[in-house]
């Protein structure tokens, strides 16, 4: 089985710039996906830093950014290392007004790719399919409730 991509998708019930903000400022991140805090440079090649007290601090850059709809970032996939091919996923995020509200897509690729053992690569895919299903509930949560 294929690990190679991860796609989960939820509608959310607030315009596209909020979404777009609420993914994207430290001060949202570490309330829906980076419990220990995050940095955010929201520029090409800029540095984000996710961190967990359970799992530590995770490097990532800035591939892409098309504000309010595309956010592409590099992740390594081990704490403290940088965001190198062999190391690192792609994630990215697509945001496209829908109704009254936003639908928000998310896809991790390059899992295949990692230097480990495919033992490990599905337990990489297995927890972002939860990570990425938990997080977009709290993401769409929070920019629902949001006002700013």
């Amino acid at each position: 089985m294929s690990v190679d991509l991860i796609e989960r998708e939820a509608y959310v019930s607030a315009p596209v710039e909020r979404v777009w903000r609420v993914l994207t400022t430290a001060e949202h991140i570490r309330t829906w996906y980076a419990f220990g805090g995050a940095e955010v440079d929201l520029r090409p090649r800029g540095a984000l830093r996710f961190r967990w007290d359970e799992h530590g601090e995770f490097h990532a850059r800035v591939e892409l950014v098309e504000a309010p709809t595309r956010f592409v970032f590099r992740m390594a996939a081990n704490p403290d290392q940088p965001p190198e091919r062999g190391d690192a996923t792609l994630v990215e995020f697509t945001l496209a007004p829908e109704g009254e509200g936003t639908r928000v897509t998310v896809a991790e690729t390059g899992i295949e790719a990692l230097d480990v053992p495919d033992e490990a690569k599905a337990q990489h895919a297995e927890y972002a399919r939860l990570a990425w299903t938990a997080a977009l509930e709290e993401l769409g949560a929070l920019a629902a409730a949001s006002h700013g």
